[in-house]
């Protein structure tokens, strides 16, 4: 027999929800029994100390420090004899300190061209400039350093939002949020690039509109959509779950705010310094085929006697412009959205929001161009809302991990020190592509089937993350998490 959900009065327990869990919790004694005693650490007012939320948020800033420390062998700077590679520890931070000016005090956008979003830019050039100020004052004596470390910092802090966000839409279900905070490619992957920045963005307006706050929830996705493309995508769950139930005052609030806080943060530097904004969106559009992607399979598939890809694939990368390129791989992202409308429009109750987000983000990695290593950053808060279940989860997590790992050794083969067949680098990429479809194949069968859904059991059918597109606002009793006494009673 599976385990079972525990009674809808406790917070639920992976250890009695989820068949992974529980099965490695036999080997400690199996799951605690419902009318077991949960002894706990309690603070003098009687509550107790360590709560899930409160473990959970221990994890996270674990996570983030182990990652640091894994990164450390590259925080000076001295990526002689293709250490970056060897460690594992490349980052785009600190290599673009150097490559966008930075270094030499050039103010983005107004001195430099930037290859990001406006918010990202500025986020790099407001912890970036103050450094190079310090450096040339002789404060500091290795500004690279100084730039990741500062970094690593703040970035950090927008994944422990990120974390908490999460808990605050989950009272219910903390640990849930476990995923995102030991996540296996959270811990490669964390400060490889700015992406951790909009990641906490992303997760705080998801968390406003469970929360009924349209605007706030607005002006979070105009936030995170300046610093990156992707929360846009969000707004297709958005207007699917709006077609599905009619409910569109705060659909347009959103939106409507989303769309004017992106103008006010874009406008002045798209009027001021518009070839330096346009960078972003030429730079998008001329890219070729990337490292990992459907496409760079199909251009790099062993077909022995040493030879690699199919002609169809290779030929795309020929045209400077990259036109046929970018029309399949929209097309085929634009399909993906028909399906997924069709999905939400069909099933026997509107899926939750988290499921029709997760579900176009990853349409949009599996049939995109560019799937950058750290771009895993974005499905994983979503993954975690939409389906927490850990079996799938962590095998899809250990398939980004070999890819990471396959990466690094497929980069020090193209600068000239091959580390194995360019096969091996192909079978991650298929591995982490097909991970990443099967946790897909689960999330669509618990929309056409609600009853597999362990969140819907736990909120007696409703969605946490739903806001508005609730049949009623859920009650307190579902948002907020037990009392003490039922969560533990110790005589």
């Amino acid at each position: 027999m599976p385990p079972s959900v525990r009674p809808e009065h406790l917070v639920d327990e992976p250890a009695n929800s989820d068949r992974f869990i529980g099965g490695l919790s036999e080997s400690i004694g199996g799951p605690m029994g419902n009318h077991a005693v949960r002894s706990s650490v309690r603070l003098p007012g009687g509550g107790r100390f360590w709560t899930p939320a409160r473990v959970v948020l221990l994890l996270i800033c674990a996570m983030l420090s182990f990652h640091w420390v894994q990164k450390s062998p590259c925080r000076d700077a001295a990526w002689a004899d293709m250490k970056q590679y060897k460690y594992f520890c490349y980052t785009d931070v600190l290599a673009l300190y150097y490559a966008e000016g930075l270094n030499e005090g050039q103010v983005p956008y107004a001195q430099h061209d930037v290859e990001y979003p406006v918010l990202t830019g500025a986020f790099m050039g407001v912890l970036g400039l103050p450094i190079h100020d310090l450096h040339q004052r002789n404060i500091i004596d290795n500004d690279g350093q100084a730039f990741y470390d500062v970094n690593a910092v703040v970035l950090g802090a927008f994944g422990i939002i990120a974390v908490a966000a999460t808990l605050a839409v989950r009272r219910r279900r903390p640990w849930d949020a476990a995923l995102l905070a030991v996540a296996p490619a959270l811990f490669v992957s964390a400060t490889v690039n700015w992406d951790l920045f909009t990641v906490g963005l992303t997760a705080v307006a998801m968390a406003y509109w469970a929360k009924r706050k349209p605007v706030l929830a607005g002006v979070f996705l105009g936030l995170a959509t300046a610093a990156k493309f992707y929360p846009m995508l969000i707004i297709g769950a958005l207007l699917v779950l709006s077609l599905r139930t009619g409910k569109w005052r705060d659909f347009f609030i959103t939106v409507g705010t989303g769309a004017a806080t992106w103008v006010a943060l874009n406008a002045p530097v798209a009027i001021f310094f518009r070839e330096a904004w346009l960078k972003f969106w030429d730079f998008n559009q001329l890219r070729g085929i990337d490292w990992g992607t459907l496409w760079y399979i199909g251009a790099h598939f062993p077909r022995g006697n040493g030879q690699y890809g199919f002609p169809f694939f290779q030929n795309l990368d020929l045209d400077p412009e990259h036109s046929t390129l970018n029309t399949l791989y929209l097309g085929l992202f634009l399909i993906c959205c028909a399906g997924i409308l069709i999905l939400g429009l069909t099933a026997p109750k509107e899926p939750r929001l988290a499921q029709l987000a997760f579900l176009i983000v990853a349409a949009f990695l599996l049939t995109g161009k560019v799937w950058s290593q750290q771009y895993v950053l974005w499905l994983i808060p979503l993954a975690v809302l939409a389906r927490p279940r850990w079996g799938a989860f962590l095998a899809w997590q250990v398939a980004e991990v070999l890819y990471f790992v396959s990466f690094y050794g497929e980069l020090m083969g193209a600068s000239g020190r091959q580390v194995f067949p360019e096969g091996v680098f192909v079978l991650a990429s298929i591995l982490r592509l097909v991970t990443l479809a099967i946790v897909v194949g689960y999330v669509i069968r618990d929309i056409r089937h609600p009853e597999e859904d362990v969140v819907r059991q736990t909120y007696e059918g409703q969605d946490p993350d739903g806001g508005v597109y609730n049949e009623e606002p859920l009650d307190d009793d579902l948002l907020n998490p037990p009392p003490a006494p039922a969560l533990a009673r110790t005589g």
